[in-house]
């Protein structure tokens, strides 16, 4: 049976936005991989461990703290710059506290500026691996380990960094499954 005019237009038409729907959805994953696999837009690398070198030189890494819009902890680096020789490994924190009622779960999103330092920056442990639960009122200090690998040095332009900005900004997400049945449970008992 042969398609008329229209109808194959409309065919095309549809294969058209369900193969642009699907490149769009592969889209996020992919970028993702990317800027993980050459440190692009700021993303750190991860290393099981601290690097082998340490050189003299040193670098500049200041801490920088920011919020959602909606989310409602208050967040901040505990020491705002640290100087560390390239390759040594650093051990920063952060603070965040719950000044409500209730359990808040959030997940840290992170990048480094400038750019070109980001597949520089290792982090060897980091609270923004996993989701985080303060409950109300709690106070708590984050680590972040992290070093700064020696290649930097020989990268065209990352060798003329000196001042690397590591950035965190959290969003509140759903409790944990066990939290949320933790919070009901409470509620229920109160009333």
């Amino acid at each position: 049976m042969a398609m008329s005019g229209p109808q194959k237009t409309v065919l095309q038409t549809v294969s058209v936005v369900v193969l642009m729907g699907g490149l769009a959805w592969a889209s996020v994953p992919f970028y993702d991989w990317f800027c993980r696999v050459t440190g692009f837009g700021g993303v750190t690398g991860v290393a099981e461990t601290g690097s082998d070198t340490i050189l003299d030189q040193t670098i500049k890494v200041r801490f920088d703290a920011s919020k959602d819009r909606d989310m409602p902890w208050e967040f901040k680096p505990v020491e705002r710059t640290m100087e560390v020789r390239i390759g040594e490994t650093g051990l920063a924190f952060y603070e965040a506290y719950n000044p409500t009622d209730r359990p808040v779960a959030g997940q840290a999103s992170y990048n480094v500026t400038p750019y070109a330092a980001g597949g520089y920056f290792d982090k060897i442990q980091c609270f923004c691996f996993e989701e985080q639960v303060l409950q109300p009122g709690e106070r708590v200090q984050m680590p972040v380990t992290f070093f700064v690998d020696p290649e930097i040095v020989e990268d065209r332009e990352a060798k003329y960094v000196h001042t690397i900005t590591l950035s965190y900004t959290f969003h509140e997400i759903d409790l944990p499954e066990g939290y949320a049945a933790l919070d009901t449970k409470a509620d229920n008992q109160t009333n």
